[in-house]
């Protein structure tokens, strides 16, 4: 209702607040639920979300919330499934530049960091603080998305390395997978300090000098 309205507007308030409430649009508030979820992530504290506190924020019945999801792991699965088509959307484009497998490498671990800075409720289920006491297949999904992560970072680097003689490594491959370790470790201890700190730290400080000594 405008400021400008007259009584006789006001009156009619009521039936106006009926017709305007619109039911949302199949899926529209299946993605409204996560964008709650979301947003009660990045909360700093680490205070375990329940689909009692979301229902409330959302103003609905918990019972609404299980005609879009059976349960909260589901909820929490469709937030991992976003952050796997977004990291990996991007990887993908990085991993289709021909610029050196160094420099593909290092744009994949600050794309990677900065995606948990953008989005910090995500950070928390990347690093598994807001999975906690949760289903333990969710665990296992973020560790598979890093495993996932090393395996394009070891990818790169392995493109990178120069074949055996002369100034080349004899084992570029072994190389490779020690590195790309160290980068996946790298990742995870940024983007939990990150999350630690309540979001202050944040996890791409420094970051194109520590890639540099990580990558000479």
């Amino acid at each position: 209702m405008h400021p400008d309205s007259s009584a006789s507007d006001a009156a009619g308030g009521a039936g106006e607040t009926s017709q305007t409430r619109k039911r949302p649009k199949p899926g529209e508030r299946r993605v409204q639920i996560l964008q709650a979820l979301a947003t009660m992530l990045e909360q700093p504290g680490g205070e375990r979300v329940t689909t009692a506190a979301l229902a409330a924020r959302l103003q609905v019945s918990e019972a609404a919330l299980y005609r879009h999801f059976a349960s909260k792991a589901q909820m929490f699965e469709a937030l991992i499934d976003f952050i796997e088509s977004s990291v990996f959307g991007l990887v993908n484009q990085i991993s289709g530049q021909t610029e050196p497998g160094t420099a593909r490498a290092a744009r994949i671990v600050v794309m990677a960091l900065q995606f948990g800075e953008k989005n910090p409720g995500m950070a928390r289920v990347m690093v598994g603080d807001a999975l906690v006491n949760e289903h333990e297949r969710l665990q296992q999904r973020m560790n598979q998305f890093f495993d996932k992560l090393e395996a394009a970072l070891r990818q790169s680097l392995r493109e990178a390395a120069p074949s055996s003689g002369g100034s080349g490594s004899a084992t570029p491959e072994s190389d490779a997978k020690v590195r790309a370790s160290i980068l996946a470790a790298f990742i995870t201890g940024r983007m939990q300090r990150f999350v630690r700190s309540g979001f202050r730290a944040s996890p791409t400080d420094q970051i194109q000098p520590a890639l540099a000594w990580l990558l000479s």
